[in-house]
């Protein structure tokens, strides 16, 4: 899927540009599912950087160069300023809002620990992992070179929730945890593999080989007894539920 998206933009945009874009984009959500939050919010600055550039490549043909520091006030009014229909509104206005919105968190925030004893460092990554996944979206949306059905396709596995308890090998998904029972084994499955779901026979090649006797038992309970995932024709999915009893239980990592 990198390497889909690199190519993507990177035959209408800069292409070290995009490099760094997406350097920082798996950083960050690398960095947020291990619990990394602050650093987090240190790789969407440097996102932000890679961005905001893109930007000025988009509606100038050129760009500051990177390691030089960039102006974001002057180039969000500059961007503000170009006249309605010249670009799309979100080159204009909506992306470089957010994008200031990460800028300001990691250049203010990091250590404020406020008076209240409430440590802000959780909200503060966790819309700063919801702004550089909205903003990527954004620019394969407006500059994707492939059918619009498959950018979509894309875009949704770009906001999908990731497990990094989960090594893709070329479509063989393993669980690098050994001591997770059956239903965990399936649910850390399903919540990586996010609206795509999988399909019994899927899972049946993923899970342990002294789980597969009982798969259908288990993925039965999981829907039937316990709504944490849900089967839709012949795929299973987990369900709204599951994803937060899989993160609250901490089976990410």
């Amino acid at each position: 899927m990198r390497a889909k998206i690199e190519a993507q933009l990177g035959a209408r945009l800069d292409a070290t540009l995009v490099g760094e874009l997406l350097d920082a984009h798996d950083e960050v959500k690398r960095n947020f599912f291990l619990g990394g939050l602050r650093l987090s919010e240190v790789e969407g600055g440097r996102f932000c950087e890679a961005a905001f550039r893109l930007l000025e490549q988009i509606t100038t043909g050129s760009f500051l160069p990177l390691g030089v520091q960039i102006d974001t006030d002057r180039l969000i009014n500059k961007l503000r300023g170009l006249a309605v229909g010249s670009h799309p509104d979100s080159i204009r206005l909506h992306i470089p809002r957010a994008l200031r919105l990460v800028y300001d968190i990691r250049n203010s925030r990091d250590a404020a620990h406020l008076a209240d004893g409430i440590d802000p460092n959780l909200q503060d990554a966790t819309i700063v992992v919801g702004v550089v996944d909205w903003v990527l979206a954004e620019f394969i949306r407006l500059y994707h070179n492939v059918p619009a059905d498959e950018a979509h396709r894309i875009v949704d596995d770009i906001v999908a929730r990731r497990a990094p308890i989960i090594q893709d090998f070329g479509g063989a998904l393993r669980v690098l945890n050994p001591n997770l029972g059956a239903s965990d084994h399936c649910l850390v499955l399903l919540y990586h593999r996010g609206r795509a779901g999988a399909t019994l026979d899927e899972l049946s090649a993923w899970v342990k080989p002294r789980m597969r006797a009982n798969l259908r038992r288990t993925l039965r309970r999981l829907d039937e007894e316990m709504d944490l995932i849900h089967l839709d024709r012949a795929t299973y999915k987990i369900t709204r539920r599951g994803e937060l009893d899989v993160e609250d239980r901490g089976l990410l990592t």
